[in-house]
């Protein structure tokens, strides 16, 4: 896989671990991680930040096959995005996706987490259920779908600026390795965040049963309100030290 893009912002006078910020599906890291709201406050408070497009999202490389985007090559590049952290170790904010990614990333990579906050994560793979050949037929010639999941998940990779094909063949990519948090489960502190309208989220207090140093909070909103939320930012920052 082609390096993803990042934007890398560094603090005048570095006081602690570098923070990677990782959004969600059919987004970009620009838009789920506003710089006056996360990159900025984190740099002028010491911390190098990264936030990073994943695979098929953003200004990062297209998708041309789910072989190029199962969930151990994503692994794989998010760790090579980070190899110019200057920090002996690294926080990691994950929402949505990025959570499910970040959820992995400390067992199936050399990335030196020290904490994590995953916001919106679900305990199931939602991608495993996901019709693609269908997605994709309907994207073509534009008929209704009757499955409401792949339909929600069409409808999302259809958004303005998407490139709905790569990210079809991400779900595919990620769905052929599918999420299990029981096989690896984050052994360093870890916040877990949903929103309290949020129905993919209702699912926390399970995933925190896996994690030895888990905490759980829940914010106002939906899912995507729950991460726009001042209680979401508040509590991540606050988590982070």
């Amino acid at each position: 896989m082609k390096p993803l893009a990042i934007t890398h912002t560094t603090p005048t006078r570095p006081t602690g671990p570098a923070v990677v910020l990782l959004h969600s599906f059919a987004s970009t890291g620009a838009r789920d991680w506003p710089a006056g709201r996360w990159a900025q406050p984190l740099a002028a408070a010491g911390r190098e930040v990264l936030v990073v497009d994943l695979p098929g999202h953003g200004t990062s490389p297209r998708i041309d096959s789910a072989a190029d985007a199962t969930t151990a090559r994503v692994l794989q590049a998010l760790a090579a995005a980070t190899e110019g952290i200057s920090t002996d170790s690294t926080d990691v904010i994950g929402y949505s996706l990025g959570a499910r990614l970040a959820w992995d990333l400390v067992a199936a990579t050399r990335i030196p987490v020290r904490r994590l906050v995953l916001g919106g994560l679900s305990p199931v793979e939602p991608f495993a259920a996901v019709d693609v050949a269908a997605a994709r037929s309907a994207a073509r010639n534009g008929h209704r779908l009757d499955d409401p999941l792949t339909a929600m998940v069409l409808d999302m990779a259809t958004g303005p600026g998407c490139a709905t094909d790569s990210l079809l063949s991400l779900v595919e990519g990620l769905a052929s390795e599918p999420f299990d948090p029981a096989a690896s489960a984050p052994q360093v502190p870890t916040l877990l965040v949903g929103g309290a309208d949020d129905p993919m989220s209702q699912g926390i207090d399970q995933l925190a049963g896996h994690l030895p140093q888990g905490r759980v909070v829940r914010v106002p909103g939906d899912h995507l309100g729950a991460l726009a939320s001042d209680e979401f930012r508040a509590a991540a920052l606050e988590f982070l030290g």
